[in-house]
């Protein structure tokens, strides 16, 4: 696995980490959140998190999914840098025009890799997993920036998917130690 950049990780926590009470998508509530936005905002920080990004795809990826809305930018980034096709998976199917899941190359038996900003319990990304493959897609890896799911966890064990992450919430509890 790839050493992240030290700073990365302590950049990333003073720009993202907020306190107070938060519920997450999964209803759960927590007393921090990352705010990916204050990162995918900043064109030098994202820069450097899709960098990282890069190290940690499969070799064989063909396309890269960046998950409605925090995966999207990171996605673009990373395929900027690569010159590889992205695709832009939604939440849901648009209902109108081409009424499409995923904006971009047609996926059927093509490697997916999919793109996401933060994961705690993987619902988003499961979901996108499901629908991906039931359209044909080969989806068995998903980047994140950010993993916040318990050490030593995968929160998508259950549909086959591996996590591989720039970094995760212990780092950045650590980076924040640091200080």
């Amino acid at each position: 696995m790839t050493v992240v950049d030290p700073s990365l990780a302590a950049d990333i926590d003073a720009s993202c980490r907020l306190t107070g009470e938060f519920t997450l998508r999964s209803g759960q509530v927590a007393a921090e959140y990352f705010d990916k936005y204050l990162f995918e905002s900043d064109p030098l920080l994202l820069a450097r998190v899709a960098r990282e990004m890069i190290q940690l795809l499969p070799h064989d990826t063909e396309l890269l999914g960046g998950l409605e809305l925090g995966g999207i930018p990171i996605a673009t980034c990373v395929s900027g840098i690569m010159g590889m096709p992205a695709l832009f998976v939604r939440k849901q199917a648009k209902e109108y025009g081409t009424c499409k899941l995923a904006e971009g190359p047609d996926v059927s038996g093509r490697r997916v890799t999919l793109i996401e900003d933060v994961i705690t319990t993987g619902g988003a990304v499961r979901d996108a997993t499901n629908a991906l493959r039931a359209a044909g897609a080969i989806v068995e890896v998903v980047v994140c920036a950010i993993d916040r799911s318990p050490e030593g966890q995968n929160p998508l064990d259950d549909v086959g998917l591996e996590v591989r992450s720039v970094l995760t919430k212990a780092e950045l509890d650590r980076a924040r130690a640091e200080l």
